[in-house]
């Protein structure tokens, strides 16, 4: 496979339905990216979970991933399971979160996810970052919705463990999901390293990217 280097990164925007899902499906692309740049800064909006533990939770976690990074975190009081019928809200929000910030690198929700609250922000966030590489990250469930994914990050053992331990520790709250735990976590991880040669990566859908050829003159 060919490379594609993103060049620098001083800006991203990561977007999740719940206090969890960034860590879970772009963690170890985010441990990467700061220790790439430590002084980025980290554009998040989560649209449920303001003024719950599970915020408390989100707070530490992104704190711990990215220790030298500026964390600019939104979470919203959005109902848990319900956006699509809050559509005008949540559209809102996200205009508002797009306003904010000028991101190198726009990661959200994959637009095959079966979950109604991260198919709906997968739909809207090409909407307002029109002009971003906008990258869909994976969460694994009960239900039946990996993709096909187009673009891999390899990592390191040592980050994917970092990944799966922030997980364990940050979030109490979800330990008792049978699905949330350091097997699964980096089970997805290892299968995702062998479909691009690497021990671990994570991996995302592109809905549309532009590249220009290396070396290629005005």
């Amino acid at each position: 496979m060919i490379a594609l280097t993103t060049g620098g990164i001083d800006s991203v925007a990561v977007i999740g339905a719940h206090c969890d899902d960034i860590l879970i499906g772009a963690g170890a692309t985010l441990i990467e990216i700061g220790r790439h740049n430590p002084s980025v800064v980290i554009n998040a909006l989560v649209m449920a979970g303001a003024g719950t533990e599970r915020e408390v939770e989100e707070k530490e976690a992104l704190a711990q991933l990215c220790p030298l990074a500026e964390v600019r975190l939104t979470v919203v009081d959005r109902p848990d399971g319900r956006l699509p019928g809050d559509w005008a809200t949540v559209k809102a929000q996200l205009a508002a979160f797009r306003s904010s910030c000028q991101p190198d690198l726009v990661i959200g929700p994959h637009r095959g996810d079966f979950h109604q609250d991260h198919r709906l922000l997968a739909e809207l966030i090409p909407t307002e970052f029109r002009d971003h590489l906008v990258l869909g990250y994976e969460i694994l469930k009960w239900e039946s919705d990996l993709p096909n994914p187009a673009l891999y990050l390899p990592i390191s053992a040592e980050t994917a463990h970092l990944k799966v331990e922030l997980l364990a520790r940050c979030y109490p709250s979800q330990t008792n999901h049978h699905w949330f735990d350091d097997e699964a976590f980096l089970g997805l991880m290892r299968v995702r390293g062998v479909q691009c040669s690497a021990r671990y990566a994570e991996a995302f859908t592109v809905d549309k990217a532009v590249f220009e050829l290396g070396g290629r003159s005005a």
